[in-house]
């Protein structure tokens, strides 16, 4: 299943926080969303997952208007996990992942064998399954993000958005997470900090000020001039001998040499 913006804008309190945003996703693409902070990568995330109805223009899941399906229809579509989640304290790490399968479940289609699997599954590939029974408020940040990702699984959606999967994560299950959602096959769009992480996506959209600059694959996008702009750092590429990609070095750009607006004005421009 494919996922389409065309044109959408969205504004809070007559401050508009992102603006004429076009952009689709492929079935089974992986886009990664980056942009520094406040650049309205969550505010697309949450258009893209049907939280929230764009003030302008649409969201499109292969051709259909997410304005007309219901949040059951949605949510056996489209999975989402926000940058921050919440869960209730008082239950166990398998109930927050059980809650997955809510989309599924209706008057006569009772809990069955087949949820149960879904369940097992999601919190096997996290590396959660010997926590499944331990109480969500004993949790580090990372169990509970790790938690998180486990009840987007067991969900079974066609479409996964995730918002900072990595966030809270030590280095081995950020890896980890990252090789399972690119192993799923699902059309994934994931909001990331670390620049490094975008050059696993089949493309990547850079986000400033509420409106796309760029949008492509990593290695074309991703340029000095393009990082200074956005980011205000300097960047070295430095060759990895082993990965077929470039290690991202970062450095505190000169105030001086840190001339945003107009670059991404003529960036939005192309």
């Amino acid at each position: 299943m494919s996922i389409t913006a065309e044109g959408v804008g969205w504004s809070h309190q007559g401050r508009s926080l992102i603006s004429d945003v076009s952009l689709s996703v492929a079935e089974g693409e992986m886009l990664g969303l980056i942009g520094p902070n406040g650049s309205g990568k969550s505010t697309l995330m949450h258009l893209l997952a049907g939280v929230r109805r764009p003030d302008r223009g649409r969201v499109t899941l292969s051709g259909i208007d997410m304005a007309t399906l219901n949040p059951r229809a949605t949510a056996r579509r489209i999975a989402f996990v926000e940058q921050a989640a919440g869960t209730d304290d008082r239950i166990r790490v398998r109930d927050a992942v059980e809650l997955g399968r809510t989309p599924w479940l209706g008057a006569f289609s009772a809990w069955s064998a087949a949820d149960d699997w879904h369940v097992e599954q999601a919190l096997e590939r996290v590396e959660m399954s010997a926590f499944s029974d331990r109480a969500w408020h004993t949790l580090s940040g990372g169990e509970r993000q790790r938690t998180h990702i486990a009840r987007a699984l067991a969900q079974d959606p066609e479409v996964l958005l995730l918002d900072e999967p990595t966030n809270h994560l030590d280095i081995h299950h950020q890896l980890a997470i990252l090789d399972l959602v690119r192993s799923l096959g699902r059309t994934t769009v994931l909001a990331l900090h670390d620049l490094n992480y975008a050059y696993i996506c089949d493309r990547v959209c850079v986000m400033s000020h509420g409106r796309m600059v760029a949008l492509g694959a990593a290695k074309d996008v991703l340029t000095t001039r393009l990082i200074r702009d956005v980011f205000g750092v300097d960047v070295r590429f430095i060759p990895d001998p082993l990965e077929r990609r470039p290690l991202l070095r970062f450095t505190k750009a000169p105030t001086y040499m840190v001339e945003r607006e107009p670059a991404i004005a003529a960036a939005a421009a192309c």
